[in-house]
């Protein structure tokens, strides 16, 4: 934790800069997480993590030099798995060396802090004394983030709206442009994309604008 917060303390490891920036910024916006400068270089990682002391590492695991599978042998602190890789055999060995957690990039910015909010019920759940069974099993359950709830009946239409939205698109979409096809608010066309994309009816990719900046656009399945 920082030292003059009680904010839980999160470094991001990853060699493209630009989607550890992205990652990073995704932290500092969920309440109680404070991002560390992230880390691109990762035979640096054992010695930031040793000198920061963070209570979270996000790691991913095609790194330069050093193989993020091997990270978590080593690294004696908590865990998450960012990775492009969906592959059984690394997502079987990352969670047998110690991720808490696995997510296949790209995702969208809620299924992260989803995954941070569990995180800190998890800690809250184990902090100080002993525990027995029941509540060791309770802390660990509630690390299984289940996928958002599809949206009530009566939102039904406009969840219809953007899915035919996207589905027309000759292009991925950015949700700044599926609300003004659709007439509704950036936040409400966050959520729907969201769910359509958690669910699969929707394909979820990252891009790079005309500054660098990493930006999610939604496409049609199959484009």
């Amino acid at each position: 934790m920082t030292e003059n917060s009680t904010d839980l303390t999160v470094l991001v490891v990853d060699d493209d800069f630009r989607v550890a920036s992205m990652h990073a910024a995704y932290v500092d916006a969920v309440p109680g997480f404070t991002a560390l400068p992230p880390v691109n270089d990762a035979r640096v990682v054992a010695r930031t993590v040793t000198d920061s002391r963070p209570d979270l590492v996000l790691l991913d695991l095609y790194l330069p030099h050093v193989s993020g599978l091997d990270l978590l042998s080593v690294l004696d602190v908590d865990a998450f798995v960012l990775s492009a890789s969906g592959e059984g055999e690394s997502v079987r060995t990352a969670l047998r060396r110690g991720a808490l957690t696995y997510l296949v990039k790209p995702f969208a910015e809620k299924a992260l802090a989803d995954r941070l909010r569990a995180y800190a019920r998890y800690r809250r759940l184990l902090a100080g004394g002993t525990h027995d069974q029941v509540a060791i099993d309770r802390a660990r359950r509630v690390l299984l983030v289940e996928s958002e709830q599809a949206p009530a009946s009566a939102a039904a239409t406009t969840e219809q709206s953007v899915l035919e939205a996207v589905t027309a698109a000759t292009a991925d979409l950015t949700v700044m442009e599926v609300a003004e096809a659709v007439g509704i608010s950036r936040a409400t066309a966050q959520r729907y994309l969201s769910h359509l994309a958690q669910t699969g009816q929707v394909n979820l990719g990252l891009r790079y604008g005309a500054r660098g900046r990493p930006e999610h656009r939604y496409g049609p399945l199959g484009l």
